[in-house]
């Protein structure tokens, strides 16, 4: 992955008020209005990307709410004692469950569907096009794996086909069609002029990364299937392989920002939220903790570092792995049964614990991954696992643990020399921690997912969908917070917005009759069962 700088064109079409009977025609015909002919929709994809990567409104919206609040606290990464920070507590906030879809349904859907079809039948922008389709399935992937049904074929035709109101389509038939799509966008891919360039942030149209980049992608669909359509998910994981996905972390989606400043949109935006709008809301949870020190991992001191003061956002803190403490999921600090301090081994001051590294992952040019070549190798590893493609299970399993280490000490070509990125998890280091914990045959699918677990950390919407479809790792669920709305299980799922209900009437009824237990947040998507 090449880093490119962030450029975003922003068109401002002039309004000329006064008397226009005299020059009508100049002004309905000036070149420098915007219309279909002269809009470079290269950069609509660029704005696709960036809204993407989590920071759409420029204070972390939708990272702070679902990524972090909820995702990081339901799979046990992060843990927080502050009241609106529910995750772990499996308490319930509307606004909160709905902002990604809210985000996304906004401009980012929009300007990718603009990107494809006004790039479709244009010979001189081929290879944006494929692209365009190819990371709508990125996002469309993310949109139902949080939500389950929902609009996809009908989403974003607004302008284009004056649909205000998009029929939801089942889950099901958008993993047929998101399939479909990268099979075809990544088969034509480099077939036809390509005029992406630095537009594309992630790969600067690169059509043989694309076509690694779609090809990975469907395999992380296909697996997700394992469930619910064995027969499918076993046909396009080959697919996937045969294709030819991921090999090494070069081929890594990373989407690099730029030098953090807070109240700008190039900012990592959940970097944004840990060391600078909520410094103090969270730490390590001691579920994460406890494993990487029981497993000696080297990647221990990445994740988290022990700061005197948290709300410094200068305080860098210390990461030395032996001091090193994670904070139990389900306490709170209101003074009652569950305050934090009546938690088993309160170490005498919440500043004891963890939180996350001010040199890796907070802070605020810290990269975000979309997609990594660890992941899809293990996933590779459990495909062989279940008899679908070739290879050695336990060489796909050193590859994935190998690859994430490695991924993190890339950090560094991204982000800038202050403050110094860690060095990297040295080849020795690697081989110790796989020889101290050797891959097991007759755990493979707990010890594949596990890392998958470990290697998808601040990627808390895959962490939280792959735990979902597999079990792993085991988590202890939190039992008896008071006003928990899941009887005390880890959420399967968010819900829709609740504007839905009285401006897409119909079509949200008719997908809340397909869910079973309703619009909440217990009820489970097409895959997960």
């Amino acid at each position: 992955m090449k880093r490119t700088t962030i450029y975003i064109a922003f068109a401002v079409s002039g309004m000329i008020l006064g008397s226009c009977s005299k020059d009508f025609e100049a002004i309905n015909t000036d070149p420098e209005h915007l219309t279909n002919a002269n809009m470079n929709y290269n950069y609509l994809l660029t704005a696709a990307q960036l809204t993407t990567s989590g920071n759409s409104d420029a204070n972390a919206y939708e990272d702070w709410r679902n990524n972090l609040i909820y995702a990081s606290c339901m799979i046990q990464h992060l843990s927080s004692t502050f009241g609106y920070w529910g995750g772990d507590k499996y308490t319930y906030n509307a606004g909160y469950n709905s902002a990604y879809w809210d985000q996304t349904f906004n401009n980012p859907v929009r300007n990718i569907i603009e990107v494809i079809e006004n790039s479709k039948n244009d010979t001189a922008h081929q290879d944006l096009y494929q692209i365009a389709r190819i990371f709508k399935v990125f996002m469309f992937q993310r949109v139902t794996d949080m939500y389950g049904d929902c609009p996809y074929s009908e989403a974003g035709r607004g302008y284009t086909n004056g649909i205000t109101s998009p029929k939801y389509d089942k889950q099901q038939d958008i993993y047929a069609d998101m399939l479909k799509e990268l099979q075809e966008a990544a088969g034509a891919l480099g077939s036809g002029a390509n005029t992406v360039g630095s537009a594309d942030i992630l790969y600067s149209g690169d059509p043989v990364q694309w076509k690694k980049f779609a090809y990975s992608e469907m395999l992380r669909l296909a697996m997700r299937m394992v469930k619910v359509d064995p027969d499918n998910a076993k046909k396009w994981a080959q697919t996937a392989v045969t294709g030819g996905v991921m090999t090494s972390i070069t081929d890594d989606a990373v989407f690099s920002h730029q030098t953090g400043v807070p109240g700008t949109a190039t900012t990592n935006g959940s970097a944004l939220v840990l060391d600078g709008v909520d410094p103090n809301a969270a730490r390590l949870s001691a579920t994460f903790v406890n494993y990487l020190v029981a497993t000696k991992d080297p990647r221990l001191i990445y994740f988290g570092t022990v700061a005197e003061d948290p709300n410094n956002t200068d305080d860098l803190g210390d990461n030395s792995p032996a001091i090193q403490l994670g904070q139990p999921n389900g306490y709170d600090n209101a003074g009652g049964a569950f305050d934090i301090t009546k938690a088993p081994g309160y170490p005498g001051s919440q500043a004891k614990y963890s939180i996350v590294n001010r040199n890796t992952f907070a802070r605020l040019d810290a990269p975000t991954f979309f997609l990594t070549y660890a992941e899809t190798a293990l996933l590779q590893a459990e495909a062989v696992q279940r008899g679908w493609i070739s290879g050695s299970v336990s060489d796909f399993y050193t590859r994935g643990v190998t690859a994430a280490m490695n991924q993190l000490g890339q950090i560094a070509k991204y982000v800038n020399a202050t403050p110094a990125p860690l060095p990297a998890i040295s080849a020795a280091d690697i081989t110790a921690y796989l020889q101290t914990n050797p891959f097991n045959a007759g755990d493979a699918l707990n010890q594949i997912n596990t890392q998958y677990w470990i290697a998808t950390f601040m990627d808390e919407y895959e962490a939280w969908a792959n735990w979902r479809r597999t079990g792993f790792p085991h988590l202890n669920e939190i039992k008896n917070y008071p006003t928990n709305v899941t009887n005390g299980s880890i959420p399967r799922r968010f819900t829709y917005p609740l504007s839905e209900a009285t401006t897409n009437t119909d079509n949200y009824n008719a997908a809340v009759a397909g869910l079973s237990n309703g619009d909440k947040m217990t009820s489970r998507v097409w895959w997960d069962k």
